[in-house]
């Protein structure tokens, strides 16, 4: 029933908004706000991400792959063409790409196939298209195959000759049994025993001995060396100098074994008994051979790892694990394991192929070959703290000095207000580059760190202060701090216990904004070269290795990612710090 001409819904209705609170009032216009909503959505999750990612992608400041340099984002290095699903008859993997033969001789290629920005190994040279293939090998930028014909042909990068084919293969009787390509480099081994190679030679220390040929039966490279097998079960050196693999076990030179394989840097030999001896530079845990019920039959080696097929039809792998090339799944009636570098594909009896190893890189990698996705989170992390330590140092800063400038006035506002003016009129970026330069070097990277953020907040709270100034010289007239004064409350208390807080939405807002601020300050100072110093990554010095025309038009996403990231967080971060300044404003809602 209408009571005094208002219906009880009414009045319901209006007892409510008389007992709502300021800051439920600031919430409700908030959250009616859907742009700064969803400003706010978008930037916890890059914060989320940021802050948790680190904890998944563990950071190694001093790693580096020269197989892995630039490569595109996707996660397709190991997806196997259906053509050659069920017909596999041979495949080679190279530095981010894989090659494959089928039955029927067709020729496939897949992965990350653009080596180089003018040349991409899935275009095969005209000569050999519509022939049938029956062997394939693949280096770090380059591919050989060998058609039915017994012809060989190779394309990819020529700068080293690795796609010059050795005219001493064509005039040798042999048969070619076995190609093993490596780092710029090619061998080719026939059935005769005798063993060919072209490439480049300087660099890698492979030589084949003349007292060698007609003896070899297996070649093997690893990084920089060749090692051989020769039919007797001998295994043998094929250089002339020391390297990480040329002391050859004792045990190795008097026969016995049946089959080898190379790593990077180290080299295995699987003796007839099933017992694998692993020799070389063993920092990668290459030597630390799992224990098995079963024999082992053959030896596949990759980047740092190895895996083997055992005589129960299982699949092994061990050695670095950090693409998750050593986790070898549980699969029985394995006949083959085809490895190398970061990739391993398993061959069933029925057929069916199965991958494990490094899929890819979803955004890409950059110069040095690290994941582009590890650098973003971890230097996300690094970007947003910085800019978070430096508001809060400008936040005390700012609320101090516009806090007792406003209260007390006189000689002291005076002299305070011209400190800000000071502190205003210092051109921050080359201040902040000329101490970096001056004084950066000379410390160590965590206080370097430091004082980046410590720069930042110093010279970035004037603007606050004033804000405060004002909201100051404004409160202090009220009945509130008369009061206070009259209760002899001290006045450095009624300052910061009894105004601020008063003025505290001013102090959010201005904070919110000067967050994103500080965040394009750093990534400014560190894209110049003047912030945090490689390889700790920020958002801003990892833009700062695309300041060319080749990486712009040819490995985009080493500067889309980072720069999309920052400016996202940035706008989300001002539309949060708009919302909240129209939130706060009570006229907002007249507008």
């Amino acid at each position: 029933m209408p009571r005094n001409g208002i219906e009880e819904k009414d009045v319901d209705i209006f007892k409510e908004e008389q007992m709502q609170s300021p800051g439920r009032t600031i919430i409700k216009n908030f959250v009616s706000n859907k742009l700064s909503m969803g400003g706010l959505i978008v930037f916890l999750c890059i914060f989320a991400f940021v802050l948790i990612g680190p904890l998944f992608f563990i950071q190694d400041l001093s790693y580096e792959e020269s197989t892995q340099i630039n490569l595109a984002p996707g996660l397709d290095m190991m997806s196997v063409p259906k053509g050659l699903q069920g017909k596999v008859s041979d495949i080679a993997i190279g530095s981010s790409f894989s090659a494959g033969v089928s039955k029927t001789g067709g020729l496939y290629v897949w992965g990350k196939t653009q080596v180089l920005p003018t040349i991409n190994l899935s275009t095969f040279p005209k000569e050999v298209r519509g022939k049938k293939f029956v062997k394939v090998a693949a280096g770090v930028d380059h591919i050989v195959a060998l058609t039915d014909d017994d012809q060989l042909v190779a394309w990819g990068n020529p700068r080293l000759n690795q796609t010059k084919i050795n005219p001493d293969i064509k005039n040798d009787s042999g048969k070619i049994v076995q190609i093993a390509a490596g780092y710029q480099i090619t061998g080719v081994l026939k059935d005769n025993g005798n063993a060919f190679l072209f490439g480049n030679t300087s660099v890698n220390d492979a030589k084949i001995r003349r007292k060698y040929q007609g003896s070899l039966a297996k070649l093997a490279f690893t990084s920089d060396a060749l090692i051989g097998l020769t039919k007797a079960g001998e295994v043998v050196y094929l250089g002339s100098n020391d390297s990480s693999v040329s002391k050859i076990p004792e045990e190795l030179k008097s026969g016995g074994v049946k089959d080898i394989a190379a790593s990077g840097f180290t080299a295995a030999a699987l003796k007839e008994d099933g017992k694998v001896v692993v020799w070389g530079n063993l920092k990668n845990g290459e030597d630390k051979v799992p224990e098995t019920k079963s024999k082992i039959v053959s030896l596949q080696g990759g980047r740092y790892h190895y895996t083997a097929v055992l005589e129960d039809g299982s699949v092994i792998a061990w050695g670095k694990n950090n693409f998750g090339q050593a986790n070898a799944p549980s699969i029985k009636n394995v006949t083959q394991v085809f490895s190398g570098y970061y990739q391993n594909y398993v061959l069933t009896k029925d057929g069916k192929v199965t991958t494990f190893g490094l899929k890819g890189y979803l955004l890409g990698t950059d110069e040095l070959g690290r994941d582009l996705l590890n650098r973003i989170v971890n230097g996300g992390r690094m970007t947003m703290t910085m800019g978070a330590v430096a508001v809060i140092i400008s936040v005390i800063i700012g609320v101090i000095v516009g806090g007792i400038s406003g209260f007390f006035g006189g000689t002291v506002d005076l002299l305070l207000q011209r400190l800000t003016e000071m502190v205003s009129s210092i051109p921050f970026l080359p201040f902040a580059m000329i101490l970096s330069s001056i004084v950066g070097g000379k410390l160590p990277e965590s206080a370097r760190i430091f004082m980046i953020m410590v720069i930042l907040g110093v010279l970035s709270w004037t603007s606050l202060a004033r804000l405060v100034r004002a909201q100051v010289l404004a409160e202090r007239e009220q009945e509130f701090v008369t009061a206070a004064r009259a209760m002899g409350i001290k006045e450095l208390t009624i300052v910061f216990k009894h105004i601020i807080p008063n003025v505290i939405s001013v102090i959010i807002v201005t904070a919110t904004l000067d967050f994103a601020t500080c965040m394009l300050t750093e990534s400014s100072l560190s894209f110049l070269g003047f912030g945090v110093a490689l390889p700790r990554p920020t958002w801003g010095n990892m833009l700062n290795g695309a300041i060319n025309s080749v990486v712009i038009k040819s490995y985009w996403w080493r500067w889309v990612f980072p720069s999309i990231l920052l400016g996202v967080c940035c706008i989300c971060i001002n539309l949060v710090g708009d919302g909240l300044r129209d939130a706060i404003d009570p006229k907002s809602n007249e507008r």
